[in-house]
């Protein structure tokens, strides 16, 4: 009976492709393109509000956002506390920290030299482009800001804002600032190292904590194309192809920068450094789709980082430092590419003319100023940041604002994918990288279950441990 049982079961088990993530969220985009579609062609209701279609999906995309984020302090908490503690077991870890921020530097510098190229080839701004840009209230990146943010203002690392909503009454938000929790997880580990012996069962609750956090994170991940659905569908369905079209040259140029980088600029790096690009790509790219949907970074450090572990075979020990790390100052399209082009574009739309100088102040600002930008709204702060340098409008942030969420999305896979290339690319030249596992055969399913993981690790069945230093 029990061998009846399993046959039977095997006989309704899907095929590899219907329960591999890839081919789960290429068919959740079409759906979502389709919903959104739809929901735009029903046009809106009397009262003025989002129809029902629109208003679903919407919820539905913000909801999968939401959890994502609502598990990220946890995350970095304790998985920065962790990496700081596994990093008594790594001989060379002030090399390894230099040697990402290096490599952050080297790849930044050659996105940032792209966008101002493409900038003053192509033109942007020579376009037919909105004449009522939109109003910008946003905050506005500087290096003050990023000293003073630096300090955390409670234990937790929580700002509250509150504002008088349209009915007169006061709402109180809470957020997390990313920067000083990652300040405060990285004091807690250091003084753990310290105390030594007595901060063992501390370190063993935090190792619990963290191996719960990564499951209850898998899971969220695993819904992905559900998620999917309600984000490209709401933003097919609010902003639809008219919008894109206002700004065509500029959206053309930026997204030309992103597909440079992404697929000349890393496989040449990864290429460089015996690395195999196509296993690079087939080991990243689970990541790269989910932040390309979420537009999230931070909302993707978990999947980027096991990937980055189980697929590419970064040792757990550097990429818990590492990822995190790149995930709030590794900003590639949001940071080097994006700020460049944009910078140019609001130049050629205003009519101010730019030197050598000026394009100077460009690639110093992109290289060095996602610092600055760190923990908050990364791509729009570092425009106002490299325009507040140049002496530009600030009016061309809002001129851009009405297409942010449509290049957000390239501009959040390339961050991704530049997270998961660096610490690879320093884990091969300090000897550290797991090549078996690198080069291993994926399979239908890229991700190792972990169903039996813990902060330690243990490799998957048939999957060799990462080497350690």
């Amino acid at each position: 009976m029990t061998t009846a049982t399993t046959a039977q079961s095997k006989g309704r088990k899907l095929p590899g492709w219907a329960r591999s993530f890839g081919p789960q969220i290429i068919a959740a985009l079409v759906a979502g393109l389709a919903l959104g579609l739809w929901a735009r062609s029903m046009g809106e209701p009397a009262e003025g509000q989002a129809n029902w279609l629109a208003q679903t999906l919407t919820t539905i995309g913000a909801s999968y956002v939401s959890l994502l984020k609502a598990a990220v302090a946890p995350l970095i908490f304790t998985a920065v506390v962790s990496s700081v503690a596994n990093l008594r077991a790594v001989s060379n870890a002030a090399r390894l920290a230099w040697q990402t921020l290096l490599w952050f530097a080297i790849t930044a510098f050659a996105s940032v030299l792209i966008g101002i190229g493409l900038g003053v080839l192509l033109q942007p701004g020579a376009t037919d482009a909105p004449t009522s840009p939109a109003e910008y209230s946003g905050r506005t990146g500087d290096w003050w800001a990023f000293l003073t943010g630096l300090v955390p203002s409670n234990f937790l690392g929580i700002e509250a804002a509150t504002k008088t909503a349209d009915t007169g009454a006061l709402t109180t938000s809470l957020s997390f600032n990313v920067l000083q929790i990652l300040v405060i997880a990285v004091a807690v580990g250091i003084a753990a190292l310290k105390l030594g012996k007595p901060a063992e069962p501390f370190l063993a609750l935090n190792a619990s904590a963290l191996a719960v956090i990564q499951k209850v994170l898998w899971w969220i991940i695993r819904i992905a194309p559900v998620g999917t659905v309600g984000l490209i569908g709401k933003a097919v369905a609010t902003y639809g192809w008219e919008t894109i079209g206002s700004l065509g040259m500029f959206t053309v140029s930026v997204y030309a920068g992103l597909l440079l980088v992404l697929f000349v600029v890393y496989p040449v790096l990864a290429k460089a450094h015996g690395l195999a690009v196509r296993q690079w790509f087939s080991g990243a790219w689970p990541a790269i789709q989910l932040a390309f949907v979420s537009r999230s970074s931070m909302g993707t450090l978990p999947l980027t980082q096991r990937v980055t572990e189980r697929n590419l075979g970064v040792p757990r020990a550097y990429a818990s430092f590492a990822v995190p790390l790149g995930s709030t100052t590794k900003m590639d399209g949001c940071a080097s590419i994006y700020p460049a082009v944009a910078a140019i574009f609001v130049a050629q739309f205003f009519g101010v003319p730019l030197d050598v100088v000026d394009y100077l102040l460009i690639v110093i600002v992109s290289v060095l100023g996602s610092a600055a930008t760190a923990g908050t709204t990364g791509a729009t702060v570092m425009l106002t940041l490299t325009l507040s340098t140049l002496g530009l409008p600030l009016e061309g942030v809002g001129l851009l604002l009405a297409i942010d969420p449509i290049l957000d999305m390239g501009r959040t896979a390339v961050n991704v994918a530049g997270q998961t290339l660096v610490p690879t690319i320093v884990a091969k030249r300090q000897g550290i990288l797991d090549l078996p596992l690198y080069n291993a055969r994926r399979s239908a399913d890229p991700f190792a279950d972990d169903s039996a993981d813990t902060a330690a690790a243990a490799p998957a069945a048939g999957v060799p441990e990462p080497a350690r230093a």
